[in-house]
């Protein structure tokens, strides 16, 4: 094929809409029945975890430095031996309690900085280690008495694009909140252009879960979106929303521009399940990918492109929260609709 004839062929992934207004939308509450959200999330609270819960990013545990990370009120250090296997256990020293996320990892090895007491990994001094689990993405960690489940060998990993194949970032953020608001919120994809009019244009809830006893198998909201990019200019495509574990909700582009690409929104709690503040971590990977020739270019750029991919998760982020926050003070204080 000669280059002309590529060029010939060679489609904008962007479109001119002008869409109504934000006032002059039609207006989703009616369909947004909370009902439906209640029982979906009542399904997908019900799935198995095995107990695993996403601590981070894969590539914030770097060689040389450990990680800590407090999950449902357990301290967790993690850090890499030599060969870049990852390492976890009780972010506590076994001999007086020190930080271990202070410490230092000397040749593979989790050396205490107050009084040097090294820690390869392996069961030490009633120091007992933590499954763990390197996604490429993610980094997962099981505590089994903190899920309360029976344990599983692996974490429910969504289905990605295939390795080196997308360009991928992970955005954090911390709200006072339980992890089922933050997935309440999304499943709850009507408030997208109502609320996130900066983003999202003519969203359109095309297929929602059935609610029956098929509901599981199927499980799913089926979005028609168009992204915006600036001004006028948006991308259309078709998403997918599914809950495949109690705290994780994925979104899937099915057709249009990067299709399977996925947004995996975790929520990871911080404080143990009684708190009376509780705190959850929003742990949001973003798995970009396109057939378009021209995105080797994009993924030669990821390092320039993560700040922006998570720079946008952040904005989204900063009202979602608020969401969640919202509903958990509502649902604290016996005020929550329903």
């Amino acid at each position: 094929m000669t280059d002309r004839a590529h060029k010939a062929r060679w489609t904008s992934p962007l479109r001119r809409r002008r869409g109504p207004g934000w006032a002059e939308q039609t207006p989703t509450w009616r369909a947004a029945r909370p009902a439906l959200i209640a029982d979906t999330l009542k399904r997908a609270s019900a799935r198995p975890s095995g107990n695993w819960f996403v601590a981070g990013a894969s590539r914030d545990m770097r060689p040389g430095r450990p990680y800590g990370r407090t999950v449902g009120g357990v301290e967790v250090v993690l850090w890499r031996s030599e060969s870049g296997e990852l390492r976890a256990g009780p972010g506590a020293c076994p001999h007086l309690g020190a930080p271990l996320r202070d410490s230092r990892v000397v040749c593979g090895t989790l050396v205490c900085h107050w009084h040097g007491l090294a820690l390869d990994g392996a069961a030490f001094a009633g120091w007992q280690p933590y499954p763990v689990h390197d996604d490429g993405v993610l980094v997962w960690v099981r505590l089994d008495a903190v899920g309360g489940e029976e344990p599983s060998e692996r974490p429910v990993v969504p289905a990605r694009p295939a390795p080196g194949a997308g360009v991928d970032a992970v955005f954090t953020g911390v709200g006072r909140c339980e992890p089922q608001d933050v997935v309440a919120n999304r499943l709850d994809p009507w408030h997208g252009s109502w609320f996130h009019p900066y983003s999202f244009v003519d969203l359109t809830v095309v297929r929602e879960p059935p609610g029956d006893e098929g509901a599981d198998e199927d499980d799913a909201f089926v979005v028609d979106v168009s992204f915006r990019v600036a001004g006028r200019l948006v991308v259309p495509v078709r998403a997918e929303f599914t809950a495949p574990e109690p705290r994780t909700v994925v979104m899937r582009i099915t057709e249009g521009e990067g299709a399977t690409s996925v947004v995996e929104t975790h929520a990871t709690p911080l404080t143990a399940a009684d708190a009376d503040r509780p705190r959850t971590a929003v742990i949001e990977a973003v798995v970009a990918a396109s057939d378009r020739r021209g995105f080797a270019l994009a993924r030669a750029a990821a390092p320039v492109l993560r700040p922006l991919m998570r720079s946008t998760a952040g904005r989204l982020w900063r009202d979602d929260l608020a969401y969640a926050e919202r509903r958990w003070e509502l649902r604290s204080t016996g005020r929550f609709p329903g």
